[in-house]
């Protein structure tokens, strides 16, 4: 490959592949630091509005450069487990690292946006951008931070990476474009003749340059209705509160609940996903933890599906009690062992739940409650995913309500594989669309 020569070569490059992108809504997010001169290219280019996407690597104790995960923005934390393992390191470990990362965190975003709000990505495209990805942590935690705001499409853009960069990032980005990908790629610099570090004040100043320059690009549409509510909430469940993310769109068609896998929560990446098509058809959704953060240190919570089936009854009893949300149909999204929680759940009587949409479940988990479920349910598996493919067909023929049974072909658990997870998203969103719809128009 031949290098760029330094990061705006990089960047007006990277904005020649990204030229489809005039016009049509999108917010550039630069990484700061080495991926705002970058962004800043891209945003020119595109004549689109800039914004710093603030993240912070968390590095081994011993060994900084290391990234063992990343924080950022609005709570969202990575973890690559397999380097916690291999570092041995201990929650005392991980959470030493992360409070320390999230004072510096802070004072980033206090230093680039100097009292500024951040530009909003509710139902935008979010661009981001970085000057390349070597372990990709924190630029995950980006694209976990651009859903958690509300950005309708993220796409991850990068001049150089390993060449699995698109099979990392599947069910974080919804499209991945990287000018290089070097059969022996060992650091993002390779692809630099001048590769200098970024400083604070260059990032300042080339986001006032934006602000400048492209002042009409950035004034955001307001023409099109914003959501009623768009907001982080804390909800009573039981002898503890837990945090969630509610979306209402105007003239609502109904509301579902998402119920995330073991070791996920609400800023799941996949069920954010899954949550903005579903809003962009006029439904609202919870994103929500099922668990504390000292109950997830119990890993026996994480399988109590009692517990967890509980913690959706009473989240769905407080939305019943919630301006906009009262008179809505309710519907269940559940991954993993969060389907069996929702499988459960529909079951109480104190609910009453219009559909259930398991993605990669485990029906299983329900146990008895299965031969109680009358909620019209549909269980999506991936074609690859045998294991759990089979417990599927097994609760399908238990459940005595509608029942249907959707093989997602060649995907595996996670739907990591390019385009499955879209394919999840349209058969929820048509799913619950049908079924809750109906509910209204029959109440």
């Amino acid at each position: 490959m031949r290098p760029f020569e330094d990061r705006s070569d990089a960047g007006r490059q990277l904005a020649q592949r990204l030229k489809h992108l005039y016009g049509r809504g999108v917010v550039v997010l630069g990484l700061p630091r080495g991926g705002v001169p970058v962004a800043f290219e891209v945003a020119k280019a595109l004549q689109a509005p800039l914004d710093v996407l603030v993240v912070r690597k968390l590095g081994v104790p011993f060994q900084p450069e290391l990234a063992f995960g990343a924080i950022g923005e609005d709570g969202v934390r990575v973890l690559n487990d397999g380097v916690v393992r291999a570092a041995s390191l201990d929650d005392e470990d991980v959470q030493a690292v992360e409070r320390t990362q999230r004072i510096e965190l802070q004072r980033r975003v206090e230093r680039f946006r100097r009292g500024r709000d951040r530009i909003p990505l509710t139902g935008r495209i979010a661009v981001i951008v970085d000057d390349g990805i070597a372990t990709g942590a924190t630029a995950k935690a980006g694209c976990q931070v651009a859903r958690a705001q509300g950005a309708g499409t993220v796409i991850l853009a990068v001049p150089i990476g390993p060449d699995d960069i698109v099979a990392r990032f599947a069910g974080y980005a919804d499209e991945v474009v990287c000018l290089e990908t070097p059969p022996l790629f060992f650091a993002v610099g390779q692809g630099y003749h001048n590769f200098a570090q970024t400083s604070d004040d260059e990032v300042i100043a080339l986001l006032d340059r934006a602000r400048n320059d492209f002042a009409s690009a950035a004034a955001i549409d307001t023409a099109a209705d914003p959501p009623l509510r768009d907001e982080e909430v804390r909800v009573r469940a039981g002898p503890v509160s837990v945090a969630g993310h509610l979306t209402i769109p105007e003239n609502p068609r109904g509301i579902v609940v998402f119920a995330h896998g073991s070791g996920s929560s609400r800023h799941s990446p996949r069920n954010r996903h899954v949550a903005d098509v579903l809003n962009g058809a006029g439904l609202g959704t919870l994103l929500f933890d099922l668990l504390t953060p000292a109950e997830e240190r119990n890993r026996a919570n994480v399988f109590d599906i009692e517990l967890l089936a509980s913690r959706l009854v009473d989240v769905t009893v407080w939305l019943a009690t919630q301006p906009g949300t009262a008179a809505l149909p309710v519907g269940y999204f559940g991954a993993s062992t969060g389907a069996g929680a929702a499988l459960v759940a529909a079951t109480d009587p104190r609910v009453k739940v219009r559909a259930v949409v398991s993605r990669g479940g485990r029906p299983d988990l329900a146990g008895r409650s299965l031969v109680n479920v009358v909620a019209p349910t549909l269980l999506i598996v991936g074609g690859r995913d045998h294991v759990v493919l089979e417990l599927n067909r097994q609760a399908q023929a238990v459940i005595p309500g509608p029942c249907e049974l959707a093989v997602v072909p060649d995907a595996t658990h996670l739907f990591e594989e390019p385009g499955t997870l879209e394919r999840v998203a349209n058969l929820a969103c048509d799913w619950f669309l049908d079924h809750l719809s109906r509910a209204v128009t029959t109440g």
